[in-house]
Parts: structure tokens; C-alpha cells; sequence
């Protein structure tokens, strides 16, 4: 798609999704007064950088998500400390990138009407808009989050992780106040992702600690996977939904329905009756679904225990507090 033509499209989205209704007190309309420009300069920005790297869309995806699953959607995500003991640097999050991005963003925004538009809210425009980039599902991103002041390492135990069977996953999700369906449909946002060899080397080598592989792996999928992970190697990049990790489209339930759900997290989803039903219904429908089920829960999603009103701040720079 042309640059002008994702602009055009761009807008035109963002005007329909006016007529949405949300709660909390987040409004479509937040900065149109403060900072009336300041989702065409978000959108700008995240144009120049993922249209020259599109691999970025799944980072800014992922960086989104983990954000809001620590502390809630308060920009805790992108604050820096001088004792490494940040979020950022907890062992999940060490693999995020796409912070330029963010602050880039940041930094023009500053320029054009400075200590209005929160970090946070940067965050979650820069998420959506990335994925548009490469012809992703659009959402209404509702607007007037605050930045939160704390980010602890210690906090980020509570993301969900690759190695959880289904009942975790249900857990952590409705601690958010997400439900079993958001968990399955938001996991489809793997479709994008890549991960390293580190993180499935005892899946596909020594599950049982007999020199075996998880039995809840297609057998096929799990020689495919070593001779692209050695025994030694725990940094070579693997795709989470090989054969369309470019595109995000709703292929990577078929994968998880073949059984070649690249972690513990994604083979689990058909463990539970609900999750089981959704995968396979976008497996026989074509993904029919999916990108306005993908839509609905990211909209959930940004609105997980938000600070508004007097709570936080405004960063003027999103790696640190005021």
C-alpha cells in the first residue's frame, strides 16, 4: 500500500471511530482542543520507521501488550533506571525494541504542543498504527491515559508467560479483566512474531528431562524446529507462525491447530474447550472473524488499569519521571 494511501486511510478510519462509545474516561476526542494534531504526528512517525522496517509492527505490538500487563497501561514499560531494575530489564522484557519509536514520536509531539499528550497514550497509538502499516486490523484508541511514575522489575512476574499451560493464561488474563476469548484472540497476534531458539531448546530437546520433546508437538514440526535450533544455540531467530510471519492474517491458527504452536502458550489453546472452538472456527471460516475480534480486544486491552485525571503525570521524556 502507497504511503498516501495508508494516510488517506488512516484518517478516514479515524474519523469513523468517533462514533464509538467507551467507558473509563477516555475520550476518541481527548487532545482535539490541547493538541489537535497529535495522532497525525504519532501516525507520521510510525510510517517513517515501519515502513522501513516492517518487523518493527510486531516489537511496538508486543512492547504495547507487556506494558499493560504490568501495573496496567501507564508507560511503566518505557521508563529507564540507573540500578537496571526497570520493567524493561526484567528477563521478558529484554528482547523488546521499538523505543525510538516511541520517543521519536514523543519528541515531535513535545515540539508542537509540549506536556500534553502522555507517553502512555504514545504507546498505544504507536501500536495500532504500526500494525496498519503492514495492513493489520485498525482499532479506535480512545485517548487521556497517564503516565505512571514506578516501574519495578519484580512487577513484570505477572506477564503472561511462553511457558504456561491454559489454566495460567485464563488467570492472568482475567486478573485484567480480560476473558477467556480476548486470550485466544490475542494470542493470534503471534502471527507477526519471531522469538529465538532459547526459548523452545528444552521443548523440542529434553521436555521430560529424558532427552525427549513435548508429545503436544507435531512430530515433523519438532525436526523442522532442530535444524533450525542446535543444541547449543539459544540466539537464532524462529518464526511464530511460519509461512506468514510477514502478514498478519489469521494463519497462525491453523498452525495451532496442526500442532506446531511454537510455545507451551500457543499448544495450550487447545486444551481448553472455548479457545479449542475459536481456533478452529478461524481455521474453517478463513480467519472470518478475526481482525474484528483482534480489534475488540486490543480496544479491552488499552483500557487496563489506566491512570486518568490527577493520577501520574505528563512525561516530558517517556524513559523518565518528571
Amino acid at each position: 500500500m502507497a504511503i498516501k494511501n495508508l494516510l488517506a486511510l488512516l484518517v478516514l478510519v479515524s474519523v469513523l471511530g468517533v462514533s464509538v462509545a467507551h467507558k473509563g474516561r477516555l475520550d476518541l476526542n481527548y487532545y482535539k482542543h490541547r493538541c489537535p494534531d497529535a495522532e497525525a504526528i504519532v501516525r507520521r512517525v510510525t510510517i517513517q520507521y515501519v515502513s522501513r522496517k516492517p518487523s518493527l509492527a510486531a516489537a511496538l505490538l508486543r512492547m504495547h501488550f507487556h506494558d499493560c500487563f504490568v501495573r496496567g497501561c501507564d508507560g511503566s514499560i518505557l521508563l529507564k533506571s540507573p540500578n537496571n531494575d526497570a520493567e524493561r530489564n526484567a528477563v521478558p522484557n529484554l528482547s523488546l525494541r521499538g523505543y525510538e519509536v516511541v520517543d521519536a514520536a514523543k519528541s515531535a509531539l513535545e515540539k508542537k504542543c509540549p506536556g500534553v499528550v502522555s507517553c502512555t497514550d504514545v504507546l498505544s497509538l504507536v501500536a495500532r498504527d504500526a500494525v496498519v502499516v503492514i495492513n493489520g486490523p485498525w482499532w479506535p484508541v480512545p485517548l487521556g491515559r497517564r503516565d505512571g511514575r514506578i516501574s519495578r522489575l519484580a512487577d513484570a512476574n505477572s506477564l503472561p508467560s511462553p511457558f504456561a499451560g491454559i489454566a495460567a493464561l485464563k488467570q492472568n488474563f482475567f486478573a485484567k479483566g480480560l476473558n477467556t476469548k480476548d486470550l485466544v484472540v490475542l494470542s493470534g497476534g503471534h502471527t507477526i512474531g519471531i522469538s529465538n531458539c532459547g526459548l523452545i531448546n528444552s521443548r523440542i530437546y529434553n521436555f521430560t528431562g529424558r532427552g525427549d520433546f513435548d508429545p503436544a508437538m507435531n512430530p515433523s514440526y519438532v525436526r523442522t524446529l532442530k535444524k533450525r535450533c542446535k543444541p547449543t544455540d539459544f540466539r537464532s531467530a524462529v518464526e511464530m507462525d511460519p509461512g506468514s510471519v510477514k502478514k498478519f492474517d489469521s494463519h497462525y491458527f491453523n498452525i495451532v491447530a496442526q500442532k506446531k504452536g511454537l510455545f507451551t502458550s500457543d499448544s495450550t489453546l487447545l486444551d481448553d474447550p472455548e479457545t479449542k472452538s475459536y481456533i478452529e472456527t478461524q481455521v474453517s471460516t478463513g480467519g472470518s472473524s478475526f481482525a474484528k475480534d483482534f480489534s475488540d480486544s486490543m480496544l479491552k486491552l488499552g483500557f487496563v488499569e489506566i491512570l486518568t485525571g490527577n493520577q501520574g503525570e505528563i512525561r516530558r521524556r517517556c524513559a523518565f519521571p518528571n
